[in-house]
C-alpha cells in the first residue's frame, strides 16, 4: 500500500457500519483521509482506529444524528470550512418496506429528514468550496427504487428519486466547474437495512441480494469510469442510456401553450 498517495479528505455519512463503513475502508486504502459521520460514537471510534492502523491515513470522527438540526449544522460547518475535503459521500439513510396504510407518518417524516433534507443541506454546504477550488466529488447513495418506486414503501422510493434528480441537476449545473457527481442506485444489498426497514433479508431471494463489498467496489468502478448514474447489477449501461435518452426526448413537448389534442380541449 502506498501511503504517500493523498487524494484529500472524504467525508462519509452513515459511516459506522454497512455500506458507509465499506466506503470508508476503500477510500482510505485508495489515498483519502477521512471524516466519518454517524450517530454511534463508539462504533465510529472503533472503525477509525482500525482504518488508521490498517492504512496509516488520518481518520476523524464526528458523532451526529442528521435528523437533528444542531447536529446537521455541525457537519455543515465542517464541509464549509475544511478546505482539504475533496469528496462527500451522502450515504446516511433509512428505509421502509411497509405500504402507506401500515406506515407511521412520523417515521416517514424522519425518513425524509435523513434521506432528503440532510443530503441537500450537505451538498449546499460543500459545493461553494468545491467551485472555488475547481474540483470535488459528490456521491449520493440512492436506490433502484428511484426508478422503480412500486417495489417498496412510496415515501422511501420518493426520497431516493429525489436523490437521483438532485444528482442529475447538480451534474447539469456543476460539471463545467470541475465538480463530479455520481448517483449510485443499488438493488437489494446485504446489510442491516432490511431488518431496520421491516423485511428481514432472509425473506428475500438470494439471487437478488448483492454483498455490500461487491456493491461498493462496483460503485467506485463506475465512478472511475465517469458514470453519472451507477446501477451495480445492470449488465449493460446502454440500457440505462436508452432509458435516460427517452426521458430527455420528452423535453420539447412537456411544456406547450396548448393541451394535447387527445384531451379534446378547445381554446376559449
Amino acid at each position: 500500500m502506498n501511503t504517500r498517495i493523498h487524494k484529500g479528505t472524504a467525508l462519509v455519512t452513515g459511516a459506522s457500519s454497512g455500506i458507509g463503513a465499506i466506503y470508508a475502508d476503500r477510500l482510505a486504502r485508495s489515498g483519502y483521509d477521512l471524516i466519518l459521520v454517524a450517530r454511534r460514537a463508539d462504533k465510529l471510534h472503533a472503525l477509525a482506529r482500525r482504518l488508521t492502523d490498517d492504512t496509516g491515513r488520518s481518520v476523524e470522527t464526528l458523532a451526529a444524528d442528521l435528523t437533528q438540526p444542531a447536529d446537521l449544522a455541525r457537519v455543515e460547518a465542517v464541509l464549509k470550512t475544511d478546505a482539504s475535503i475533496t469528496l462527500l459521500v451522502n450515504n446516511a439513510g433509512i428505509g421502509a418496506t411497509a405500504p402507506l396504510l401500515q406506515s407511521d407518518v412520523a417515521d416517514m417524516e424522519r425518513m425524509i429528514a435523513i434521506n432528503v433534507s440532510a443530503p441537500t443541506r450537505l451538498a449546499y454546504a460543500v459545493v461553494p468550496g468545491f467551485v472555488a477550488r475547481g474540483s470535488g466529488t459528490i456521491i449520493n447513495i440512492a436506490s433502484i427504487v428511484a426508478v422503480a418506486p412500486e417495489l417498496l414503501n412510496g415515501v422511501y422510493g420518493g426520497s431516493k428519486a429525489f436523490l437521483l434528480a438532485l444528482s442529475q441537476s447538480l451534474h447539469h449545473e456543476l460539471a463545467d466547474k470541475g465538480i463530479r457527481v455520481q448517483a449510485v442506485l443499488p438493488g437489494a444489498t446485504a446489510t442491516d437495512f432490511w431488518d431496520v426497514a421491516g423485511t428481514p433479508i432472509a425473506h428475500l431471494p438470494t439471487g437478488i441480494v448483492m454483498p455490500a463489498q461487491a456493491m461498493v467496489d462496483a460503485a467506485l468502478a463506475g465512478l472511475a469510469q465517469g458514470e453519472l448514474v451507477t446501477i451495480p447489477s445492470l449488465p449493460d449501461i446502454a440500457d440505462w442510456n436508452a432509458f435516460d435518452q427517452a426521458r430527455k426526448a420528452l423535453g420539447p413537448v412537456l411544456s406547450l401553450s396548448v393541451p394535447a389534442p387527445r384531451y379534446g380541449v378547445t381554446e376559449s
